[in-house]
């Protein structure tokens, strides 16, 4: 879950110049700017990390029971902004047995305007969205779902098959869900529930809903990863020797979520969410296991490392 919604953005997007302490290094061209997908493989599966953008917030969002002081430390150490935090939108693009599944769709417009990045990317890496055949969904918050939808109500991706978790199609799409435990204005609840059933509206006829544990393709696994939400699900993508990884929304950013057991804004069931990160990033640290954050910095790839304490993040190498 990212932190500006339709119709909310300017709760959670400060304007230039609004950062208290020296910005990030930025992009020395527009080319750079623009890259937004990375190549790579997972045994006999081609795969490729495909950029939806930004989005970003207060840092309190994304650490909710972090003292003060003790975090504006954590994000000044780490030579980032005191009163935003980026947070990227890093979709997976695998081809395997003669398809092509994505997992994730990504945000679209749904939380700011610096989303909807996925096209282009699939462009630029020779795709359109019609080559997509499936479409899998970790849960469904906005910045996961809101691409499903164009801007004027069709299918974004019009011959892909969408799975999407159960219990969280039964909580955020056939209910009107109880946003209360969201750290966050009343209206700012408000149009990210109704950014969920817009965006979901056009493939709402087809929908294929799973419960967490089933086997989408083979490869693909679904690891149940609830809390977050009632029914977010994790990723293990498989070939040979080669696995990934794909945690989700258990962490929003590696230096506040993963060396640290502070609690995510909106989480749902944060003693759930909590005891959830723990067994998967157990599972990723013992077995070594390649892990992919969605909203880590792009490409997101790296591996986990136990501590005394918590856990260590350590970032992939590109290959080029």
């Amino acid at each position: 879950m990212l932190t500006a919604a339709a119709g909310a953005s300017s709760l959670l997007m400060p304007a230039a110049g609004a950062y208290s302490q020296a910005a990030p290094v930025a992009p020395s061209s527009d080319k750079q700017r623009n890259v937004g997908h990375y190549h790579f493989r997972i045994g006999d599966i081609d795969a490729t990390v495909l950029s939806d953008g930004l989005i970003g917030g207060p840092p309190q969002i994304y650490a909710s029971d972090a003292p003060e002081e003790e975090l504006q430390e954590v994000l000044r150490r780490a030579f980032l902004p005191t009163d935003r935090l980026t947070l990227n939108l890093n979709t997976l693009l695998i081809e395997a047995n003669g398809r092509r599944i994505l997992l994730e769709a990504g945000a679209g417009q749904t939380m700011g305007p610096q989303g909807g990045r996925i096209f282009e990317n699939l462009k630029s890496a020779g795709l359109q969205p019609e080559d997509i055949d499936v479409i899998v969904v970790s849960h469904t918050h906005p910045d996961h779902v809101g691409n499903l939808r164009t801007a004027d109500g069709g299918r974004a991706f019009p011959r892909a098959t969408v799975f999407a978790p159960r219990a969280d199609w039964d909580f955020f799409v056939r209910n009107d869900p109880d946003l209360s435990y969201m750290p966050v204005p009343e209206d700012f609840r408000r149009n990210f529930a109704a950014a969920i059933k817009r965006s979901v509206e056009p493939v709402a006829d087809g929908i294929e809903l799973y419960e967490a544990g089933t086997e989408i393709v083979p490869g693909l696994h679904t690891l149940a990863a609830s809390g977050h939400t009632p029914g977010m699900a994790t990723f293990l993508v498989h070939s040979g020797n080669g696995q990934l990884l794909l945690t989700a929304d258990l962490a929003y950013h590696p230096i506040i979520n993963v060396g640290r057991p502070w609690l995510l804004g909106p989480d749902r069931d944060k003693d759930t969410a909590l005891a959830s990160r723990r067994r998967i990033f157990d599972m990723a640290a013992a077995d070594q296991i390649p892990v992919l954050g969605f909203h880590y910095p792009f490409p997101g790839l790296g591996r986990m490392l136990k501590t005394d304490q918590a856990y260590a993040w350590v970032p992939a190498y590109w290959q080029f």
